[in-house]
């Protein structure tokens, strides 16, 4: 059980938790929620022992193994998948050990090291490893490559896998879905909701959140409250709490408004002066108005576009790509205004390429991009919040990227503009490298709506934004006139959205005939067929029916490997069984005052057995390697 008692924490000046007591049961799958810069980063970072309390004291059980993903990115040459194997730090401490009683010619305790290994699942730590890199979104052909190969959001994967990996009692995630596509948020959700441990997990997204947690701990006002249930009965119990909590205000302002009026009249009157000063007693101990209130709701809107040509975008028989790689093909379509549009695919399957070649970002290889005359763009991607002048203003960069230089626009209503996205009061006039992740993205959002496009292209637009931002997002996108193209993990915002899908995958851009739960079950087919390869970047030309059939001979192909692989680790489990028995028995010094002959046939027996299990290993790994080439 994890306890805080009377917990202050400060950032800065201000305490961000006042006087906060919470306990934690073991096994508990609890949601960490609030507006960003609430706290929640600073409570894991306490937790992980990267903070003290300025008062108040917490308690964590000795032995706990608390995992989290590491905020660095790697930068070695080191396969990427050793370093998701280096989260399992026993595994790597054992390897150690082997190697070192295998340098000094220590049979024996080489041989009571390779029992430990075994029970710590070593001869299937590639395997594991293998299987929350595909899950993620890693290609299996690819996890032998150096980790510095992949990009920055692929290396925030890595870590994520290597703190799945890690033999935990506490698991620590800080909004995990952030650098995920919905395949590899979908295949989390699942692993998580099997995680044996206590899980504390901050997320913006309430479809992550309700099939995972079973209670949240909500931050406000600089204190915790603590509601039973998944997000969306969270939601349900605090507008109930803070229905009640408003009527108790209101009953506190009329009981007071009524004793003041009694001391205002009887106060000068020697008669009543008693009573009065009772009365004012009274009226300081009543309890304070509470403060509690739901959190003010962003008002903003798209304005309405000042044109709306149709159509906005055409790309006829588009074939786009990178330098000599083509990465879709034979793409063929036509945005106009009031479409809703989700594009759905795995990691890698050519997403970005799609909404660039849209946007007209990338040039086409092949095809034509036609964009209407009066078109006016607006992509909001994580790129565009990284381009934000870090040493200009708030109010500055609305003005320079918004288009608002010529414009009628004057200070104040800029700085109204920018107070819609909850940046008042001299703030605006603050440089942005002092913003967070999150102010970040919030104004390059008001930088988008202060340009009144026509074609909104939104690549994972919830990144970084608290729940009240995404709500008021969502509201403001389905009012919008214009049309919507987007990318998101965020299956709340792509439902709500969008009313049609297409699928990127193997080269193509496919109309996909369903919703997102069938998506799901499409996913969670394809998963059990054995297939990895349709989310992938490809620059095969066959057709669909030649793919099929090659996918089918390659699966045909390492079926046979992996069930002699999958042998070979239950042999390799009994054989290490058998070892751990055979040198109980050899360690018992009444083996060998003893005149049984089989007794004294004991070290012939385990020189075989350890031959046996010699040879199973080298089997292993030849089959692991072909598997993984």
């Amino acid at each position: 059980m994890i306890h805080l008692r009377n917990i202050q924490l400060r950032r800065g000046p201000e305490p961000l938790l006042e006087d906060v007591s919470v306990s934690i049961l073991r096994g508990e799958k609890v949601g960490l929620v609030g507006r960003n810069g609430c706290g929640k980063s600073s409570l894991l970072s306490l937790l992980r022992g990267e903070l003290a309390p300025d008062r108040g004291e917490f308690e964590l059980p000795g032995k706990l193994s608390v995992a989290s993903v590491a905020q660095e990115l790697p930068h070695s040459q080191q396969p990427v998948i050793e370093h998701v194997i280096d989260g399992d730090a026993a595994l790597r401490a054992c390897e150690l050990e082997l190697a070192e009683a295998e340098q000094s010619d220590d049979g024996i305790r080489h041989a009571h090291l390779l029992g430990e290994y075994d029970s710590l699942g070593g001869y299937t730590a590639r395997t594991r490893a293998a299987e929350l890199l595909d899950g993620l979104g890693f290609d299996p052909a690819a996890i032998d490559r150096p980790i510095a190969d992949f990009s920055g959001g692929m290396r925030m994967r890595a870590n994520l896998a290597r703190a799945l990996m890690c033999r935990s009692d506490l698991l620590l995630l800080d909004e995990p879905t952030n650098h995920l596509d919905l395949d590899a948020v979908l295949w989390l959700q699942d692993w998580l909701r099997s995680y044996p441990g206590t899980l504390l997990l901050v997320s913006h997204d309430r479809d992550f959140l309700d099939a995972i947690i079973g209670r949240v701990l909500h931050i406000s006002a600089r204190r915790i409250e603590s509601y039973s249930g998944n997000f969306s009965e969270f939601e349900t119990q605090r507008l109930s709490r803070l229905a009640q909590q408003q009527a108790e205000n209101e009953r506190i302002k009329r009981e007071t408004a009524r004793v003041q009026s009694f001391i205002d009249r009887f106060r000068a009157q020697a008669t009543k002066a008693r009573q009065a000063q009772s009365r004012i007693k009274w009226l300081e101990r009543l309890p304070a108005l509470v403060t509690q209130h739901a959190e003010a709701a962003y008002d903003w809107e798209f304005k309405l576009p000042r044109k709306l040509p149709a159509p906005l975008v055409d790309l006829d028989q588009i074939s786009a790509g990178y330098e000599n790689r083509t990465v879709i093909s034979g793409v063929k379509m036509s945005i106009a205004p009031g479409a809703r549009l989700g594009i759905l695919g795995r990691n890698g399957a050519g997403k970005s390429t799609l909404m660039k070649t849209i946007a007209g970002e990338l040039e086409p290889k092949t095809g034509t991009r036609t964009g209407a005359p009066d078109l006016e763009t607006g992509f909001f991607a994580q790129l565009e919040v990284d381009q934000l002048d870090a040493s200009s203003t708030a109010i500055l960069e609305l003005t320079r990227r918004g288009g608002l230089e010529a414009s009628a626009w004057g200070e104040q209503q800029k700085r109204d503009h920018l107070g819609r996205f909850n940046f008042s009061g001299d703030r605006v006039f603050e440089p942005v490298a002092s913003f967070s992740g999150g102010e970040r993205a919030r104004l390059s959002l008001a930088i988008l709506v202060a340009r009144r496009p026509n074609l909104l292209l939104l690549d994972e637009p919830t990144n970084h934004l608290d729940l009240e931002m995404r709500d008021s997002l969502l509201l403001a996108l389905q009012e919008f006139e214009g049309a919507v193209v987007v990318v998101s993990h965020d299956r709340g915002l792509l439902s709500s959205v969008c009313d049609e899908f297409v699928l990127v995958g193997h080269g193509e851009v496919m109309p996909f005939d369903g919703d997102l739960a069938d998506y799901a079950n499409w996913l969670s087919r394809r998963s059990r067929a054995g297939s990895s390869s349709n989310g992938s970047d490809s620059n095969q030309t066959s057709s669909r029916k030649d793919r099929k059939r090659q996918e089918a001979e390659s699966r045909n192909a390492v079926t046979p490997l992996r069930a002699e692989l999958r042998k070979v680790e239950k042999d390799l489990e009994r054989l290490g069984k058998e070892r751990l028995e055979l040198e109980q028995r050899m360690a018992d010094p009444k083996s060998y005052a003893s005149t049984d002959a089989a007794l004294a046939k004991l070290p012939e027996s385990h020189a075989k057995l350890l031959g046996r299990i010699a040879s199973l290993e080298e089997r292993w790994l030849e089959l692991s390697e072909r598997l993984s080439g």
